[in-house]
Formats: C-alpha cells, structure tokens, sequence
C-alpha cells in the first residue's frame, strides 16, 4: 500500500485521539499519567447515583448462599452487618447509592469468577484476585488483605503439624475454585489427592465426620469455623504469602465493565480514609494469629 499523504494522516491521527478519550469513560488506565489525563471523563461517567448499573438508579450486588460469618450476619447480606456486607454498603455509599438503592443477588462462588456476563454490577464473596480469573473477569482493587490456614480436630493426626511437611502425608480438603485449595495443591503438595467440596460447609462437614484430615480456608473463616460451628477444632496454622504481594480479596465485575475503575477508586478512597481498616477491626478482630507453617 502507498504511505497516505501527509494532510490526510494528520486527519486519521486527530479521529483517532477523538475517538480514544471518548472511549476512555471509566476504563482501567494503564498508568497514573493516563488516570491523570483522563479525570475529567472519569468523574464524569462516575457521577455519584448516574453510573451505567443493570439497572437504572440501582446498583446490584451479588454474593454466595449461604453467606458465612464473619463476612456477613445471619445468612442476611441485606443486613449491613459482618465485614462483607458492610464493605459492600461502604462502596455502594462511595459511588452514590444509599442503602436503598442496593439490590442483592444470590451468585455461586465458582460462578462469579467464570467467562461470561454478569447479572450483577459488583460481586462481593472473598473472590481472590489472580491472572487466571483476571482473563475472564475485572476486579477492583483490593479490599482485603488475607491469609489461609488450616484447622483439624483436637486430638486429630493434624492438630499437632508444625510445619508444611507435617501435612503431606495427611487427607485434607478446601472448597473447589479457591485459593485455599490452591494452597493444598501448590504449597503443601500432599501425597493424596485433596478433597475438593462445592461448599465450604460441605468441607467443614467432612472435617467433623472424620472424611478429611483437616480443611484450609481463610484465616478469619477459619477463626469463626473453630469459635462457633465446630468447636472441637482449632487452627493448626496460617501459610506464608506466596510470591512479592499479598493475596487479597477484590470485588468481581464483567470483563471490561465501565464500572471497574468507578468502583476501584471508591475502593480505594476506603482504604485511604481508614474505613476498610475500621470494619476490619469491627467484624474481623477476633481472627487469632496462628502460627506460621513453613
């Protein structure tokens, strides 16, 4: 093809730089410079009440039944109580939409995360974020900062493990499709194959009747799971986090959503203000620090 002359380049450059920042709305930005260039687009298409939601002056939240303590209370993710469901009112209030204006939906775990679109605008669930679901998913930024740990019975082969070899030759189980069974298989590496539950009350089932050795979830899970549903279990102890970052918990959108960077920054004005820090401390206090499993 022959080069297009030079007047006519310049035209296709300048359509071309209209079209990009009309695009830009509230898509993530590869950079700060990006996020900086394009603030005047962003705040308007994150007009507090006005974003583009399924629907039209609502925002839709989702999350798995049951929902467990101390994430929520009472099986009631309306209720604005335990640390998911107050995060959740938190973000909704950031963006704003006042506790009203939230619509709750019930979302299996495992699907939240898969390929496809949502029926919800954000799904809140103790969803880690990773490259693998990033390919099929948006997260925000993270609300979260977690660990996993293992619980087994009192008096059980498990309950006296120091260490991450004490566990190999040992059956133990975690709900599918999450980091904690990641841990088992990556981390610990066992001699058996893990048990891989589609609840993780299915998992603290197997745990009480014997079916499993121990269980892995998250650390403040794991502190409710042996105060409140099996009270002859305790916390073995916690993994160190893999790789430079911690692992942290993110809110779940469609992939590409223009809602993402909206709901980022709420996120992040949360975390700046001390707010996720405060409801941390109000719902999640309790969670004991176990010791660490090397």
């Amino acid at each position: 093809m022959y080069p297009a002359p030079r007047v006519l380049r310049r035209a296709a450059a300048a359509a071309t730089v209209a079209l990009l920042a009309t695009a830009v709305g509230c898509a993530p930005q590869p950079d700060d410079k990006a996020s900086a260039a394009s603030s005047g687009s962003a705040a308007k298409s994150c007009a507090k009440g006005k974003l583009a939601t399924k629907t039209s002056g609502k925002l839709t939240i989702a999350t798995d039944e049951p929902a467990y303590e101390p994430w929520f209370k009472d099986d009631k993710p309306a209720n604005g109580k335990g640390f998911e469901s107050a995060v959740a009112y938190a973000v909704a209030k950031q963006l704003g939409y006042d506790n009203s204006a939230v619509i709750w939906q019930s979302v299996p775990f495992n699907k939240a995360f898969a390929p496809g679109e949502k029926t919800f605008d954000f799904d809140i669930n103790q969803v880690s974020i990773s490259p693998e679901r990033k390919k099929a998913v948006d997260f925000s930024s993270g609300y979260y900062d977690v660990r996993q740990a293992v619980i087994a019975l009192k008096g059980g082969k498990a309950a006296k493990a120091t260490s991450i070899a004490d566990l190999k030759g040992l059956k133990l189980g975690a709900q599918v499709g999450t980091t904690s069974l990641n841990y088992i298989s990556d981390v610990v590496k066992p001699s058996q194959e893990a048990a891989a539950y589609s609840k993780n009350d299915q998992a603290i089932s197997a745990l009480k009747n014997g079916q499993v050795d121990a269980i892995v979830t998250d650390l403040p899970t794991a502190f409710y799971v042996t105060s409140a549903q099996v009270t002859d279990a305790r916390i073995v102890g916690q993994f160190e986090n893999q790789g430079g970052t911690p692992e942290q918990f993110g809110l779940v959108l469609d992939k590409g959503s223009g809602l993402t960077s909206c709901v980022t920054s709420a996120v992040d004005a949360l975390r700046k203000d001390g707010t996720l820090a405060k409801l941390e401390k109000q719902w999640l206090s309790d969670a004991v620090d176990a010791p660490v499993l090397k």
